[in-house]
C-alpha cells in the first residue's frame, strides 16, 4: 500500500488549540411512585480522545468524522451519545492527563484514542508515546470501558526505522491490551491531494466520511444495539 509523504507542519498543528469538549451532565432524579414519571436510563457515552484530525480543524463545525458518527448512530437507532474530547495539536501526554477526569465524569462505555501524530511532530520519544498510549488504554479498561485504538502513519522523511517502529507501536499495543485497532485513519486519501486542506496535513469536509468509514467496522461491533442492525 502506497502511504503519501505529508509533509509535517507542527506550527500549524500547535496553532489550534481549542478543545471541541462535549460534557454530559447527568442528573439525579428523585424516585417516583409511578413508573411514568421514573428518569430514563442516561445513554452509553462514547469519547473521542484525539488531536486536529477528530477536533475539525479547518472545517465548518459539526462536519468532523465524529459528528458524521453521532448522525449515524442516530440513523441506525443505536443509542448512544458522543463526546468529543479531541483538541488540536494534544499529544499523548496531553490526553493520558485529561483521561481521568473525562471518565470521572462522563463513565464512557467506549473511549476512541486517536493520538500520537503530534508526539511525532514534536520529537517525542517513541517511549514516551508508547508508554503514555499503554497508560491511556489501562485507565479507560479500569474505567470499564471499552477501548479502540486508531493508528496513523508518520511521513517517511523521519527515515523507515523509525517510521515503521512508530506505526507498529499501534498494532503491539492493540494486541498487548486485547483492543481492537482501526490500523490507519487516513487509509483511502493518504494519496489524494485534493482531499487535504491546503496544508497537506488535515482532511477536507469530503473527507471526512471516508473517515468514519475507516472507524465504523471497528467500533459497530462493541455497541448495544435494540435494533437488528
Amino acid at each position: 500500500m502506497k502511504v503519501r509523504a505529508i509533509v509535517p507542519r507542527a506550527a500549524a498543528l500547535a496553532a489550534a488549540f481549542g478543545a471541541t469538549m462535549m460534557a454530559a451532565a447527568l442528573v439525579s432524579l428523585p424516585l417516583q411512585a409511578h413508573a411514568a414519571n421514573a428518569p430514563e436510563p442516561a445513554k452509553p457515552v462514547i469519547v473521542v480522545l484525539g488531536d486536529s484530525i477528530s477536533a475539525e480543524y479547518g472545517l465548518p463545525r459539526d462536519t468532523g468524522w465524529v459528528a458524521l458518527m453521532r448522525q449515524r448512530l442516530a440513523e441506525e437507532r443505536i443509542d448512544y451519545s458522543v463526546a468529543n474530547a479531541s483538541i488540536s495539536g494534544d499529544t499523548t501526554s496531553g490526553g493520558r492527563a485529561r483521561l481521568p477526569a473525562l471518565m470521572e465524569r462522563l463513565k464512557p462505555s467506549i473511549v476512541i484514542v486517536e493520538l500520537g501524530a503530534n508526539d511525532a511532530l514534536r520529537g517525542v520519544p517513541l517511549s514516551t508515546t508508547e508508554a503514555n498510549l499503554r497508560t491511556i488504554i489501562e485507565q479507560a479498561q479500569q474505567g470499564h470501558a471499552k477501548v479502540v485504538l486508531v493508528g496513523m502513519y508518520v511521513p517517511p522523511n523521519y527515515g523507515p526505522d523509525y517510521t515503521q517502529k512508530f506505526h507498529g507501536l499501534y498494532g503491539q499495543l492493540s494486541k498487548e491490551f486485547h483492543v481492537p485497532l482501526v490500523p490507519f485513519l487516513l487509509a483511502g486519501i493518504a494519496d489524494k491531494p485534493d482531499m487535504f486542506q491546503a496544508d497537506q496535513i488535515h482532511p477536507t469536509q469530503q473527507a471526512q466520511p471516508l473517515l468514519l468509514n475507516n472507524v465504523w467496522p471497528t467500533v459497530k461491533p462493541l455497541l448495544r444495539t435494540s435494533s437488528p442492525h
